[in-house]
């Protein structure tokens, strides 16, 4: 972006205090952090299918939506009496993250090895957990959060071995170590198969109706 162009950035953030502010939309007024949970959980797996649709246009639709939130968020928290931030916080915040946690780039130190494992220990660091598998979000879907424990364990050198048993869990579970040891994202391979399959049903369908 050159000086001569407008700042976007700077006019979504004036555009969202006018909505939330006095005399704007009493909708976006009334919104809390809590109130917008299932829009920003929406939007993430609207641009997830933009993606793996190959969607140009979506994506940089989905992406607007998805940045939405995040400036809704930070609007609202510059309201709170006590512990308030904004946007340019938030962005601090993330621009100190990754340059404390990328010392390879921007310290020009040599990687302790994998940089997903350094990654994980200085992360660790930062908010002293005392697990490898501390602060995997219970809310992710069973798979994805199936394979994100099995990548920290694996990283962590724990076993990574499913439970005995051919339950249906068992063997879940057994798949999802397979597509974590092969690379593959287990949740991503099921979405997109179950969305082919569905497409499938939809035209058999179409076909039986006519």
């Amino acid at each position: 972006m050159t000086d001569s162009q407008p700042d976007s950035l700077r006019a979504l953030v004036r555009v969202m205090d006018r909505l939330r502010s006095p005399g704007g939309c009493p909708w976006d007024a009334q919104q809390t952090h809590e109130s917008l949970v299932p829009y920003a959980l929406e939007e993430a797996h609207e641009l997830a299918e933009a993606i793996e649709a190959g969607d140009r246009d979506g994506l940089r639709e989905e992406l607007g939506d998805l940045l939405l939130q995040v400036v809704f968020h930070a609007r609202i928290a510059t309201e709170h009496p006590t512990d308030p931030f904004d946007v340019d916080d938030v962005a601090a915040d993330l621009v100190a993250k990754l340059v404390r946690r990328h010392p390879h780039v921007f310290k020009d130190e040599a990687p302790e090895g994998d940089v997903h494992v350094q990654w994980d220990r200085l992360k660790n660091a930062e908010k002293q957990r005392a697990s490898a598998l501390d602060g995997v979000p219970l809310a992710l879907g069973a798979l994805a959060r199936a394979q994100k424990v099995a990548g920290r364990a694996g990283r962590a050198g724990l076993a990574t071995q499913a439970p005995a048993g051919d339950g249906l869990g068992e063997r879940l579970l057994a798949l999802v170590l397979e597509a974590d040891a092969a690379g593959v994202d287990a949740e991503g391979a099921l979405r997109r198969t179950a969305a082919a399959w569905e497409q499938d049903l939809r035209a058999t369908e179409s076909a039986a109706g006519t």
